[in-house]
């Protein structure tokens, strides 16, 4: 269950790291706490931000979930996969929103698989 601490570990870190990449972006674009919107630029790393903190609520539990039915190295990987996902969602959206379908997806595959794999597992163990 290591793998699973130092993957949820390095999901954890990123998103902190998006964190401290809106602080940089409110401080560049001059746009004071509580604000949530104005330079596009900020918003765009806001966002990103946002949007990888609503993923986490979903991924974690999952991949755990899924480790407990199954094996926890795939969890661990897939859970790279999220990670991987949203670091290319993350340099496609900086650039232009429009792009970041890619990368989400990634990111939404590598967790749907680890629900439903929890879920069937679940299902199986009552069976």
């Amino acid at each position: 269950m290591e793998i699973l601490v130092i993957v949820t570990s390095i999901a954890l870190l990123q998103v902190f790291v998006f964190a401290i990449q809106v602080g940089s972006a409110r401080v560049k674009y001059g746009v004071n706490a509580p604000a949530t919107s104005g330079a596009e630029e900020f918003e765009r790393a806001f966002r990103v931000h946002q949007n990888t903190l609503e993923q986490l609520v979903i991924l974690i539990p999952s991949m755990w979930m899924f480790a407990q039915f199954w094996r926890p190295d795939i969890a661990a990987g897939l859970g790279l996969v999220f990670v991987i996902g949203r670091q290319i969602y993350r340099s496609a959206y900086l650039k232009d929103p429009s792009g970041r379908s890619m990368g989400f997806s990634i990111g939404a595959l590598a967790t749907v698989i680890l629900l439903l794999g929890a879920l069937i597992g679940a299902a199986m163990a009552l069976i």
